[in-house]
């Protein structure tokens, strides 16, 4: 079970990065460099906050030049060194930037202002007034009104910021919080939601999993067969050797263990008969058989 644990301990480490690379320093000093990424027509665009290394955040991110406001590319792409501007205008606030680019290279600093409507959305709402930190962390994730309006409409719990947040990260809109209402998983609660979107759990997955023979998997089961990576193929390859249908929480004791129809068989052969599922875990935590 370690292995589960890790991953599911990594998603959450993931989303806390997500909202302190963004909140750990102060926003009154913000600098920015621009890049190609990597030949995919966007920029790479990384803002730094703070000043001391222990005092540092990091945001970093890809973006159409279209959502960089007043870029001037040709500017940007050309020879020499020349002034450059551009804005990233998002419902929590403005991010204004100047400095200079060239030869495909920009750096400057950049000035945030907090949008007064979206944070009266949030306490309208019930969320609370963000202060400035936070609304550069919601700028930066680009949390938006629909998201609350699609959150009130599936009547989840009024979100707190810090769970805002992730949410905006992970990109969860309206289309997949009813797409897994319709699958029939609705997760119970906002923290479910977060893990589900976070491991990559949507409607699509969920019908693999029935045909996998789970159906009736519970949400904390498909959880548990998502972060283990637990595929048709490993099933089959159980299937093969007579052990059909297995419950879920064998299926991830065996993949923690790294068991194998290999594995099995070998044991079934020192045993003379089918070894049963706990016999083969302690097999493999007790290093018996190699």
């Amino acid at each position: 079970m370690n292995r589960f644990v890790a991953l599911i301990g990594a998603v959450f480490l993931t989303m806390i990065s997500v909202a302190s690379a963004c909140t750990a320093a102060p926003v009154d000093l913000i600098r920015f460099t621009l890049e190609p990424k990597d030949g995919s027509g966007l920029v790479q665009a990384n803002f730094r906050t703070g000043e001391a290394p222990r005092h540092q955040s990091n945001w970093s991110s890809g973006f159409a030049p279209s959502e960089l406001a007043g870029l001037d590319l040709a500017a940007f792409r050309a020879a020499g060194s020349r002034p450059l501007a551009f804005a990233l205008n998002r419902e929590a606030g403005r991010l204004d930037c100047v400095g200079r680019g060239g030869e495909s290279y920009a750096h400057g600093d950049c000035r945030f202002t907090p949008n007064p409507a979206f944070a009266q959305l949030l306490q309208s709402r019930g969320i609370g007034r963000p202060t400035e930190k936070e609304a550069f962390t919601l700028m930066a994730v680009n949390a938006t009104r629909a998201l609350i309006d699609a959150l009130a409409a599936a009547r989840y719990p009024t979100p707190s910021i810090d769970k805002l947040v992730p949410l905006a990260a992970l990109d969860v809109d309206a289309a997949y919080i009813a797409g897994m209402a319709r699958a029939g998983y609705r997760p119970e609660d906002l923290g479910a939601l977060i893990q589900f979107k976070a491991l990559g759990i949507d409607p699509a997955w969920v019908g693999q999993v029935r045909r996998m023979g789970y159906a009736e998997a519970s949400s904390g089961e498909l959880v548990q067969l998502k972060a283990l990576d637990i595929t048709p193929e490993f099933i089959a390859g159980f299937e093969r050797i007579g052990y059909r249908h297995l419950p879920v929480s064998q299926l991830v004791q065996l993949r923690a263990l790294d068991i194998t129809p290999e594995f099995v068989q070998k044991v079934a052969a020192m045993s003379g008969d089918t070894a049963d599922v706990g016999k083969v875990v302690q097999a493999k935590a007790l290093g018996l058989v190699r």
